[in-house]
């Protein structure tokens, strides 16, 4: 337990603290109570059950919950937090809005549908069966709760609490948040800024990153790739071309696991590109998500959150980044099930991106142990989860309780990460007015990467970064 300074106000780290999934932090000022992230936890199975069904609080004393961005491990417990009592808005940017609502539906079909076919297999062992976490009428509670905000517009979210949302350049809608704390003993108001997920400069489709306020008193920082640098983004697309190339040679099939939001459209966007220079052979790309389809959507209608070369694309009216001829979007069971009888090299891209759940499980079932396939990892995938046993090269995975041997390629991208790198994450700090002024404490990264960068920010710009554990308390 940490605490320093005498402001009534403080910061409890309840999520994503020496970890990468379940964002969750809460800002205490003026008898409030403000939720920044209500993100879903993922890792062993028990542990993330347990950790997503019980809140560290009491959810109907929230005033406001504050969402950076709508990836589901920021976002994906607030239909847990609706149903257990939380009254209050759920305050974001507009784009971020539309991505929730059909992300926390898809996620609770999905929650719905594995426990389903899981329990068809209990109920054959005489064993008990499970429940879903929250079900799609739980997720479809929470819709009235989003309030879309654009950015750089400031809105009061509790008692001297004021809000203004600055783009983070990480998927579409995604914000860092300001917040401007007065305290109601009077004083001068405090600057806490909470980074969200911190994006990267050059990346296909969205917008660069935006600084964040230079006179930022507290960053609340994420810390991913605290440690290490990304390969360059202008190489990605000859690494993507290789991979897929090489598989297609050998007859076999490049399966992604891929967030819906985000990687996933920028993996079309990059292989659109080398189709149209004729850099990959003629073979057919299957994003096999209903999700995906929809976010896409979603995407195409927010066109003020593009880059100049993607809004230009758009604006031509000449192509589309988001279809091509050879792109099929699969939405339902049946086409699902029927791509595992493609003969032909092909691309599957499916969620989840940490091979968690949904429908890359199955493709990963049919074709992990053909060695003319290729698993292609291109996102960040946390301890104890599916995606995190084929990164270090486990010669066995279970997938849905049974034992598979790995004989297909795995291959790894970086390089299309939409979090920054260590340089990235230290520009955050080196734009800053007064950086050795600034208190930091570093969350959303496993411990060994937000140690590192603690000691880069102490060592070089003089910041004091902390790295809290979960539950631990700040007054700041």
């Amino acid at each position: 337990m940490g605490a320093t300074g005498s402001s009534g106000i403080a910061l409890r780290f309840l999520g994503a603290a020496r970890t990468v999934t379940g964002s969750m932090h809460l800002l205490e000022a003026n008898g409030d109570k403000v939720l920044l992230d209500c993100g879903l936890f993922q890792g062993k199975r028990s542990e993330a059950r347990e950790r997503n069904r019980t809140f560290p609080f009491e959810p109907r004393e929230l005033t406001t919950v504050v969402l950076s961005h709508a990836h589901i491990d920021h976002s994906g417990n607030l239909p847990n937090l609706v149903k257990q009592g939380f009254k209050g808005d759920i305050v974001c940017t507009s784009a971020t809005r539309d991505l929730a609502e059909i992300m926390l539906e898809d996620s609770a079909y999905i929650q719905e549908k594995d426990a389903e076919y899981l329990n068809r297999k209990l109920d054959r062992r005489g064993e008990p069966p499970v429940e879903p976490l929250y079900t799609v009428e739980d997720a479809r509670s929470v819709e009235d709760r989003l309030r879309g905000v654009p950015y750089h517009t400031t809105v009061e979210v509790a008692r001297g609490v004021r809000v203004t949302f600055g783009d983070a350049g990480h998927i579409l809608g995604s914000a860092w948040v300001g917040l401007e704390v007065e305290p109601r003993g009077g004083g001068p108001a405090r600057r806490i800024t909470f980074t969200g997920d911190v994006g990267r400069s050059r990346m296909p489709i969205i917008r660069d990153p935006e600084p964040i306020p230079p006179e930022s008193e507290v960053v609340i920082s994420e810390s991913t790739y605290g440690d290490r640098l990304h390969d360059p983004v202008e190489d990605q697309a000859a690494r993507l071309r290789e991979i897929v190339g090489r598989t297609a040679k050998r007859g076999g099939r490049v399966i992604v696991p891929a967030f819906s939001v985000g990687r996933t459209q920028n993996l079309v966007y990059v292989l659109h590109k080398l189709f149209v220079e004729g850099s990959l052979p003629p073979l057919r790309i299957y994003v096999d998500s209903p999700l995906s389809t929809k976010a896409t959507m979603v995407y195409r209608a927010h066109p003020e959150c593009y880059d100049r070369e993607t809004g230009e694309a758009f604006l031509s009216e000449r192509r589309d980044p988001f279809g091509f001829s050879r792109l099929t979007y699969v939405t339902s069971v049946e086409h699902s099930k029927a791509l595992n009888d493609v003969k032909e090299p092909c691309v599957i891209v499916a969620s989840s991106g940490m091979c968690e759940a949904g429908r890359i499980l199955h493709h990963l079932k049919h074709g992990v142990g053909d060695a003319r396939n290729t698993i292609l990892i291109v996102g960040f995938q946390a301890e104890n989860t599916l995606g995190r046993r084929f990164v270090e090269r486990a010669p066995k995975v279970r997938i849905y309780g049974e034992e598979h041997a790995v004989r297909a390629e795995v291959a790894k991208m970086n390089g299309l990460s939409a979090h920054a790198d260590r340089e990235g994450l230290l520009d955050v700090f080196r734009r800053l007015a007064r950086p050795a002024a600034t208190r930091a404490f570093l969350v959303h990264g496993e411990e060994p990467q937000a140690l590192a960068l603690s000691a880069r920010l102490r060592e070089g710009l003089g910041v004091e970064a902390a790295v809290p554990s979960r539950g631990e308390r700040f007054e700041v």
